[in-house]
């Protein structure tokens, strides 16, 4: 190449180059500004990602945390009792707990200065149950007096059997722990008589051990005269006291991915399957109606306001909780719920008809 053809060459190499870095600049610089006018919230679940996860994960991938102004991580958790104490510690901004378990740490840690507060109800009923084969003999709550019971030590429905059992008589049972995973294998191998657990769990668990739907009996606290709540959303008192506009465009986002949701459940797993594709689309698919079905669209929810409480009924749960919890001091309910931060009546105007 002669001397003046290769000086142009290398002037336009240098100029094609040059401009690619312009333009990678000004786009990192556009992304980090966009990035800086959203507000990072760390979100902890429950559980892990199955079928419920897509309440909070469709809203996320939608992009509706986004457009509210928020920065939204979600990470997969292992149990209520987690979840509170992480959102207490200040490890997470925000999180989705059953409220007994709210209740419980409010009350047993009285002098704490970040106790999480809960400011939107989610499952207005507590999707816990005992279950048990109907080859056992069992067929109310009744006739658990004498059996034996099996869940691990920190399962919700456990945790709440003394207001079960004084509800309906129960005499006492015998209590068998073990880790979550062994839970419906040990009721399917007959080691245990029935177990807690949350309904759409334990139920869809059972099948997956080749134990028919048919073939269990399940007793719902719900319909045996245990009226409590189940998950809320909680926040932190930092959060709330520092961004309290952060926490309202929160729920405003999520009510309008949990109308998503609620139109298209199958549609929404695959928002769940994109955090972990090992999952089976058809078992969480039918793990999330049956979430809608026996925790959100309920009746108390129609009555009472999707993401709302009934504050006599939060007050009766408070008093429940402590007596079973056998919890350091009374729960106070005005304590462990804010409902100020909720969407309005329009916006939560989610539930199908049943």
């Amino acid at each position: 190449m002669h001397a003046p053809h290769k000086r142009r060459f290398m002037e336009r190499c240098m100029h094609t180059v040059a401009s690619a870095a312009l333009a990678i600049t000004t786009g990192a610089g556009l992304g980090t500004a966009h990035a800086a006018d959203l507000l990072p919230i760390k979100f902890q679940l429950d559980w892990r990602f199955e079928g419920p996860a897509a309440l909070f994960l469709t809203p996320q991938a939608k992009g509706y945390f986004k457009a509210a102004g928020l920065d939204v991580t979600i990470d997969a958790g292992n149990g209520s009792g987690g979840a509170v104490t992480r959102v207490a510690s200040g490890t997470y901004d925000m999180g989705f707990a059953d409220l007994a378990a709210l209740m419980e740490f409010h009350a047993n840690n009285p002098d704490a200065p970040t106790k999480p507060v809960a400011v939107m109800m989610v499952y207005n009923a507590t999707p816990a149950s005992v279950m048990a084969l109907k080859k056992s003999g069992i067929k109310t709550v009744t006739d658990l007096a004498g059996k034996k019971l099996g869940a691990p030590v920190f399962d919700a429905g456990r945790r709440a059997f003394p207001i079960l059992a004084k509800a309906n008589k129960i005499g006492s049972v015998q209590w068998v722990s073990m880790d979550p995973p062994l839970r419906e294998t040990m009721l399917a191998k007959g080691d245990v008589d029935a177990i807690t657990g949350f309904t759409f769990t334990s139920l869809l668990n059972l099948e997956a051990r080749g134990v028919k739907t048919e073939d269990v009996v399940v007793l719902p606290y719900p319909q045996n005269g245990v009226k409590l709540y189940g998950n809320a959303i909680i926040a932190s008192p930092k959060l709330i006291k520092e961004h309290p506009e952060a926490v309202k465009a929160f729920l405003s986002a999520f009510a309008k991915g949990m109308k998503d949701v609620m139109a298209n459940p199958a549609a929404a797993i695959g928002d769940v399957k994109a955090r972990d594709g090992i999952i089976n689309t058809e078992l969480e698919t039918r793990r999330l109606k049956l979430a809608i079905d026996t925790a959100i669209n309920t009746e108390g929810a129609r009555s009472e306001g999707f993401g709302n409480v009934s504050l006599p009924r939060l007050a009766l749960m408070a008093s429940q909780v402590g007596d079973a919890f056998a919890t350091k001091t009374r729960i106070n309910p005005d304590a462990v719920w804010n409902g100020s931060f909720l969407p309005s009546k329009a916006e939560l105007a989610i539930l199908p008809k049943p």
